[in-house]
């Protein structure tokens, strides 16, 4: 290695040492001061100046003061090295250039001055001015000199009542506060010019003692006429001379200024001579002031002003000359750790204009060349050390100066001869996540510098390949492994000797995100949830934390809020919440990412620039509007309300609804009313905010545009017509003076309109006919003329109770429990009305059980509509009847016809079996008579089976036995039938058994379950039931308690005609009634009772849609097949 390249190790080094450990000697550093100038303002209240170095061992602080020693008066231990603090009182003594010097036993560092001003109140001398007298015509300057305090300061000039002084062409203020006139005019005379500097930083304005002007009238009066002022020529009030210099720092403000005078008053015009002005100049006080922004080299040369009048111009020229402070050309120079014997230069490259002034300093003391050696030797801005020793090691301080200012910097050179020391710390930890980059430190102080090397503790090789690589002494691993992990050695030897410190590294899992939250679309108000789970390396777990970030700012959470899971949610989104959203899993090592959007929806906003547009006429307008933001969710529809001022004041209605697409809207309007419309949007969300109202828009009144709706004609008494109808809404008036025009007349005659003007909205027509067709029509009307044509009506005039009674009544009767009525309808002219319907009304006058015993059992049964047959159920068994028949309309129930009587059929009921005192070969069978005989009873019918055979016996005594029967075997026995005398009731089967034996029982005991002939026998027995039990239901369905099937009549379907012994089927266009009040039937049989169909009233629609009612059963009955139809005649 050459000596340039051990040099620049060696400074490597020592930095790398500098910056990582004090535990062996090291020269003083500055690490931190105060950057002048400090500029003491009057309300602190003390003043503060720092200055820390780090050394070893320790260095200790020296001040000077304008090159002289300084001690500080109050050295606090609240600041580090050596850093003071000056209070307020007294603060003036203390202004002067400082230096902070801080040393060891190995040298000397230094500051750069640190200068301190204390500026004292600003405030103008007092004086005494005397007023300014000039003629008309000549210039005038008006002096402020304020006084110097802390930048920024601003002048106003102002007089007395704080009213500015107008400036233009002609007056104006220069850079220096001082106002010119160019030319003077009788009107600038006044006593109270008065001067004002504005201190901000401070917060302080001074006033200077205000100024009089008086200007002198130059005209001639004097047997003369007035002779017109002559022009003058221009010449400069500012700046002086014919030349100026003008010298500023790179990145200042350039500001040149001419003013001129002269009359008229002259223009200035700006340029720089061989080229042109700048892009980035302003003209600025009405001309007069050139102003350029951050000049840099290109802006400096010669510029020139010209105030020109028509009597002549004036120039001056600018020489602008750009210069910089002293400044490094690349970086200061650094400080070197080189061996004994080498040469050492420290090069101090600077730049400025003009050229800086280099100084070297060697512990802070002038440096100048050691007459007793030839070893040091400075060229130009390079110092040399040949063959370096032990005792040239020192702090070295280059400084550059001109007269814009210096900077300063400190060398440490130490030369000496080291075995290496590691700085680094022996098993030192290093954790990484599998696929990163890690980098195990091996930080070297040495001289000369070492070689280094790493080996793995395990093998003991070095370590080598594409993912190792030496970084400055230190060990780079790209995209770590699971197998990197584990102890490593840094070995670091040159020829003073060698040294090692071990590293431990552990490669974790790396995390990672497997359930990312997602893309959300959500409606305001409602709480949204954002998930986000990670794995993590399980060592890991107690370091590891999710965190929300949204539109790339952190959410705070506390730990309450930021649950394990890393779920986010939102409680009562709003359109604030809406944005991107990151999700972060992290741990000490590594983190990962993933990002959702959160689109919130709500309502839409209200539309905007609502305008009223005339189309075709006054009443026919177009409303335009802007609309609002959607807020991510598309506008459906848009709602146009208006409210009228006349009728409904402050009521918003509905007008009209179009589709959210358009942004207009025709709407026709109703005539004489003062309109003010708005809009809302509507979307998914709902309806949003409406916009503001139009101004008021008022229609001109016209004629009705509709005539009454929903006209009723009822008639309440028999000789009146009623008309009445819903009146026009106030707004649909259209104007003032609104009434109707009733018109009637006969339908189905020639008869003449009778004509009504009315107000209300009801008329009644008297003295009519009884229930007459009309024809009716209504229409509006107002001051500004007649509504539409009016549709005609037709109604019929008041009712009347009926005059005449069916005729023609027949009864069929077809069971025991039913019967068919059949008439002759009245004649329509007697019904006086809408038909209603027909009663028909039975009375129970004796059973034939009891024919002494007069019964009064009275029923109803309403048929609505028009018909001439019914049928009539409920009837009791053996009983005679007496029928009527009478015809009703909404006013009530016309005359019954003539009495039919008729008698109905004896019936049937089934007695109750019982099986006792079972013997081996006999049974004794005993039953109880029937509770209703329904006639008379002549005896009982028995029947019991044997095998394939059945057995009958007729008896007249309610017991029986049965003897020769086959032991332990089941006997079917259906019960006794009562006889009356029309034939025999339903039977019963019940099923008995004989008792087996002792020895046969025990051999069934025994292995009976796995014979063949018991399970043939049981079989059998099985079929024998089943058939007992159809032949039983077929005969219980010929006559007794189950209804039989009826069908409809196909002339009159309503109406119940025959019955079938077959199977059951739904009644057309009706449903089963039960005929025993509550007892259900089955399945198939609607549980409609016909006590709920009770009388209800006679106030019928003209449809006659009711079916028919029935009241009053108290009678529990059956109906069952009659033997024929047996017609009864009145």
């Amino acid at each position: 290695m050459g000596l340039v390249g051990k040099t620049l190790s060696l400074m490597v080094t020592f930095n790398t040492f500098m910056s990582l450990h004090i535990a062996v000697e090291q020269p003083p550093t500055i690490i931190t001061h105060t950057s002048g100038p400090i500029v003491a303002l009057p309300f602190d209240n003390t003043i503060t100046i720092r200055c820390e170095a780090r050394g070893n061992p320790p260095p200790e602080y020296r001040w000077t003061k304008d090159g002289e020693d300084f001690v500080p008066p109050y050295v606090t231990t609240d600041h580090p090295g050596g850093t003071f603090e000056l209070h307020n009182k007294g603060l003036q003594a203390f202004q002067g250039k400082y230096r902070c010097y801080a040393s060891n036993e190995l040298g000397t560092a230094m500051t750069e001055e640190i200068e301190l001003r204390v500026p004292s109140m600003p405030k103008f001398p007092k004086e005494f001015n005397f007023p300014v007298v000039v003629k008309e015509g000549e210039p005038i300057v008006l002096e402020c000199n304020p006084p110097e305090g802390m930048a920024p300061r601003q002048i106003y000039w102002m007089s007395s009542d704080l009213k500015h002084i107008e400036q233009d062409e002609r007056v104006s203020m220069g850079i220096d506060g001082n106002l010119y006139f160019s030319n003077a005019l009788q009107n600038d005379s006044r006593a109270d010019y008065c001067c004002f500097a504005h201190f901000s930083k401070i917060r302080t304005i001074v006033q200077k003692t205000q100024m009089a002007v008086v200007v002198k009238s130059c005209r001639f009066t004097k047997n003369s006429l007035s002779q017109a002022r002559p022009a003058r020529r221009p010449s400069l009030l500012l700046p002086s001379g014919v030349q100026t210099e003008k010298v500023l720092l790179k990145g200042e403000n350039l500001q040149l200024e001419c003013i001129p005078q002269g009359y008229p008053t002259p223009t200035v015009k700006w340029m720089k001579m061989g080229d042109k002005l700048p892009l980035r100049t302003q003209l600025n006080n009405f001309g007069k002031l050139l102003f350029i922004s951050s000049v840099d080299e290109s802006d400096g040369g010669k510029y020139m002003c010209k105030g020109q009048n028509p009597a002549g111009e004036v120039v001056h020229y600018f020489d602008v000359i750009v210069e910089d402070p002293p400044k490094w050309e690349t970086e200061p120079p650094q400080s070197q750790l080189t061996v004994i014997g080498t040469d050492v230069h420290i090069k101090c490259s600077v730049s400025g204009k003009p050229p800086p002034d280099i100084t070297w300093r060697r512990n802070g003391d002038l440096f100048r060349d050691d007459l007793g050696s030839n070893n040091k030797q400075v060229f130009d801005d390079t110092l040399v050390f040949l063959n370096a020793g032990a005792q040239d090691s020192a702090v070295y301080q280059c400084e550059a100066s001109n007269t814009h200012g210096s900077i300063l910097a400190n060398i440490n050179v130490m030369v000496m001869n080291m075995a290496p020391r590691i700085l680094t710390r022996d098993f030192q930890e290093y954790a990484v996540v599998r696929g990163k980059d890690v980098v195990m430190n091996c930080s070297v102080f040495s001289s000369p510098p070492p070689n280094i090397s790493w080996v793995k503790d395990e093998t003991l090789e070095i370590v080598k390949g594409e993912r190792f690589s030496d970084f400055g002494g230190s060990l780079k691993i790209f995209s770590a492994e699971k197998s990197d992990s584990g102890k490593y050695l840094c070995v670091a030897s040159n020829t003073e000797g060698n040294s090692s410190v071990a590293a431990i590294l552990d490669v974790k899992d790396s995390t990672k995100i497997v359930h990312p939250p997602q893309d959300m679309r959500i409606i305001s108000g409602t709480t949204a949830q954002l998930t986000c789970q990670a794995e993590v390396d399980k060592s890991l777990r107690d370091a590891f934390e999710v965190v929300w970030r949204k539109d790339g700012e952190e959410i705070p959470l506390s730990s309450e809020e930021n649950p394990s899971d890393g779920m986010l949610q939102i409680m009562s989104v709003n359109l604030d919440d809406q944005g991107s959203y990151m999700c972060i899993a992290r741990t000490i090592l590594d983190e990962d990412n993933a990002t959702a959007l959160l689109t919130v929806l709500d309502v839409p906003d209200a539309p905007k620039n609502l305008e009223i547009l005339e189309l075709k006429s006054q009443r026919n307008v177009c409303l335009s509007w802007v609309p609002g933001s959607d807020h991510n969710s598309s506008v459906t529809e848009f709602i146009v309300e208006y409210e009228e001022s006349q009728w409904e004041p402050g009521r918003w209605k509905e007008l009209k609804k179009v589709a959210g697409n358009q942004a207009t809207a025709e709407v026709a309007l109703q005539g004489d009313l003062n309109y003010q419309f708005r809009v809302y949007a509507v979307n998914v969300v709902g309806p949003g905010p409406p916009s503001e109202p139009t101004e008021r828009y008022k229609t001109p009144p016209a004629a009705p545009e509709k005539n009454p709706e929903n006209i009723k004609i009822q008639g309440p008494l028999p000789h009146q017509l009623d008309i009445s109808w819903e009146p026009l809404l106030p707004m649909e008036h259209n104007g003032p003076g609104l009434e109707y025009k009733v018109s009637y007349r006969k339908l189905g005659v020639e008869d003449v309109w009778k004509e009504h003007l009315v107000k209300r909205h009801s008329f009644v027509v008297r003295n009519t006919s009884t229930f007459i067709p009309f024809e009716i029509k209504i229409q509006s009307r107002n001051s500004h003329g007649w509504g539409p044509d009016p549709k005609v009506v037709t109604g019929y005039s008041g009712e009347d109770v009926p005059t005449a009674a069916p005729r023609d009544v027949a009864v069929e009767v077809i069971n025991t429990t039913v019967l068919r009525v059949s008439w002759t309808p009245a004649p329509p002219a007697t019904v006086r009305g809408h038909l209603g319907g027909y009663d028909v009304h039975w009375l129970r006058k004796r059973s034939w059980l009891e024919p002494n015993k007069i019964l009064d059992d009275r029923k109803t049964l309403s048929f609505p509509g028009k018909r001439t047959l019914a049928i009539v159920p409920g009837l009791e068994p053996f009983s005679e009847y007496m029928l009527t028949v009478n015809v009703f309309n909404k006013k009530g129930n016309g005359p019954n016809s003539d009495p039919v009587t008729f008698n109905t059929p004896e019936g049937e009921q089934v007695p109750i079996l019982t099986a006792s005192n079972a013997q081996k070969d006999s049974v004794l069978l005993v039953w109880a008579p029937p509770r209703e005989t329904n006639g008379i009873l002549t005896g009982y019918l028995l029947q019991h089976h044997l095998g394939t055979y059945t057995h009958t016996h007729t008896h007249t005594h309610e017991r029986a036995g049965l003897w020769g029967l086959e032991e332990g075997k089941p006997l079917p026995l259906p019960s006794p039938k009562p006889a009356p005398e029309p034939g025999c009731g339903p039977p019963l089967a019940q099923e008995s058994r004989t008792p087996p034996t002792a020895a046969s029982t025990g051999a069934q005991r025994s292995n009976f379950l796995t014979h063949g002939w018991f399970i043939g026998t049981m079989c059998a027995v099985a079929l024998l039931t089943l058939v007992a039990l159809m032949a039983c239901f077929v005969r219980r369905n010929q006559g007794g308690k189950y209804l039989h099937v009826c069908t409809a009549d196909p002339d009159h379907p309503s109406l119940l005609v025959g019955c079938s012994d077959g199977e059951e089927k739904p009644l057309k266009g009706g449903s089963l009634l039960s005929l025993t009040g509550d007892e259900a039937l089955g399945d198939s049989v609607s549980r409609d009772s016909m006590a709920d169909y009770g009388n209800v009233g006679r106030e019928f629609n003209e449809d006659g849609s009711f079916i028919g009612e029935y009241s009053g059963f108290t009678h529990r009955g059956s109906v069952s097949e009659p033997s024929g139809p047996q017609p009864v005649t009145a």
